[in-house]
């Protein structure tokens, strides 16, 4: 298993350094970062202007740009800011904020995806599966965007209606916050309760369909009737034996989308008013800050390479006919 997992990081090096560089080129010619500064009212002066090149490294050849960027961020430098500011200081705290509003949602659309996606293999064709098809097709058809700011309306319509703040519609924190414990978790959860709905029920329709599929291919093969045969309960063989074998390609697929589930979050916040990965990513692409923007495709790229890591030796621990070697 480690010579499987050490092969597994050596392999993904090369495609992390590859991709890095081919996004930094598109980046850098995305659009000239000193822009705004050379549209200013009455003009800069030239030597301001080669003064802000020069910090920001535009009069130095791509390569030796791209070599910089890369080897400071060994160091902790994530490389100059358009907008002056330390990027290492301030995406990890954005990271912790988005990383926490994701996980919440992938958990609860995995269970709600296992839930009706078994509901609806052992009850196809049933008016509970046509119910739960007709469902995950609306949430299939409908936008993130519209969903989230529909809600958000729909809470706000619910505390005025109650003279209540029930759930918040803004921000992922009061400001200033709660004091003690208790009022604390309140808050958090309060303000976290609309977003994780929009993600959830944007992903969780089409893991249920995999599930579905899965858990009726699984169910017709030659294990599963074999166990049935030996007078096994059904329960036991539905989870045991099918289910078991039904999440391996519901992994495969939810390790892909967490880079669907970070660019959904994006919208999220912005709808949600969120200080998160999602505002940091939209200002820096705003303001053409390269090194900004690489640090957050580099950390969303990081993190779906590592889970695709985890997604290959959960398979191992689902089917034990699948061996690490």
């Amino acid at each position: 298993m480690l010579a499987y997992v050490l092969r597994r990081l050596l392999h993904t090096i090369p495609i992390v350094l590859v991709g890095s560089f081919v996004t930094f080129v598109m980046v850098s010619a995305s659009g000239d970062p000193l822009g705004d500064l050379k549209a200013k009212q009455p003009p800069v002066s030239q030597a301001i202007l080669d003064a802000e090149a020069h910090r920001m490294r535009l009069d130095q050849p791509l390569l030796e740009r791209y070599w910089r960027w890369l080897t400071g961020i060994l160091s902790g430098d994530w490389g100059p800011s358009v907008k002056r500011i330390d990027i290492g200081a301030e995406i990890w705290p954005r990271l912790l904020v988005s990383a926490r509003l994701v996980t919440l949602a992938v958990l609860l659309a995995l269970m709600l995806a296992l839930v009706i996606g078994v509901v609806s293999a052992v009850k196809r064709y049933s008016a509970v599966d046509y119910v739960f098809t007709a469902v995950g097709f609306l949430l299939l058809s409908m936008p993130a965007f519209w969903f989230a700011v529909l809600l958000k309306q729909q809470a706000i319509d619910l505390n005025q209606t109650t003279g209540t703040t029930l759930v918040y519609t803004v921000g992922e924190a009061s400001i200033p916050p709660p004091s003690g414990l208790w009022p604390t978790v309140l808050d958090v959860l309060g303000h976290i309760v609309l977003p994780t709905i929009v993600l959830a029920m944007t992903s969780f329709a089409p893991w249920s369909r995999f599930v579905r599929s899965s858990m009726i291919e699984v169910q017709q093969s030659d294990y599963v009737r074999l166990a049935r045969a030996k007078g096994l309960r059904r329960r036991t063989v539905l989870v045991r034996h099918a289910l078991r074998t039904a999440l391996v390609p519901l992994t495969t697929v939810v390790a892909l989308d967490l880079a669907v589930l970070f660019s959904g979050a994006v919208i999220t916040e912005t709808v949600f008013q969120w200080r998160g990965m999602g505002s940091f990513l939209l200002s820096s692409v705003r303001d053409k800050d390269i090194y900004a923007v690489m640090a957050w495709l580099l950390l969303v790229s990081l993190i779906v390479v590592v889970f695709n890591l985890v997604a290959d030796l959960l398979y191992a621990v689902l089917d034990r006919r699948i061996r690490l070697g």
